[in-house]
């Protein structure tokens, strides 16, 4: 395979590449305390296997409750879906922090004026620290183990409702021990 020239078609790692063009922002929580709902967010992008081919999905989740606010599908890894994402989100609340990593979907100018223009903090991970963005990261991991792992997805639209399914027993039903087993949504609503 190798001396034709052929490989396998999958997700490559490290989907976040920076535009040379854009900004990057330092990363503002080293060492902060969450202590209240609202205090940061943050977003990632992943990636969900199908039986053929793959799509991205997007997430804004809040750090203290682990409520996700707000999440998009999308075949592309176009800007588009992020911000979708981001403008869901801010309907109901803003941060006072908003954390990503430096890619390209989170360093575009339309990106970053949203979040400004919201009154948040831009805060961005250093390159190839996943640790910066724990929270999100541990949100994909339940989504994949718990949800991805245990479907075969034929469509698109299949993915789409299995998963928008398993985001609602997230927030609503899935107790976390970190939150002394309440539901995110408990702790996002009675923080109020």
């Amino acid at each position: 395979m190798r001396l034709m020239g052929l490989e396998a078609i999958y997700p490559k790692p490290n989907l976040s590449k920076a535009s040379p063009a854009h900004k990057i922002y330092p990363y503002l929580l080293r060492d902060v305390t969450i202590e209240r709902i609202d205090q940061v967010w943050s977003t990632d992008i992943t990636y969900i296997r199908m039986n053929r081919g793959f799509i991205y999905l997007v997430a804004v989740i809040d750090w203290f409750s682990r409520y996700v606010l707000s999440y998009e599908f999308s075949i592309t890894l176009d800007k588009a879906f992020c911000i979708k994402a981001l403008q869901d989100a801010l309907k109901g609340a803003t941060p006072e922090i908003f954390n990503t990593d430096q890619g390209s979907q989170f360093t575009s100018a339309v990106y970053i004026d949203t979040v400004k223009k919201a009154g948040a903090k831009m805060s961005m991970d250093g390159r190839g620290r996943a640790l910066d963005n724990i929270f999100v990261e541990r949100l994909w991991r339940s989504v994949k183990y718990e949800c991805v792992y245990l479907h075969n997805y034929e469509t698109v639209r299949e993915a789409v409702r299995n998963i928008g399914e398993y985001f609602e027993f997230y927030n609503y039903e899935r107790l976390h021990q970190s939150l002394d087993y309440n539901t995110p949504a408990e702790v996002y609503r009675n923080s109020f």
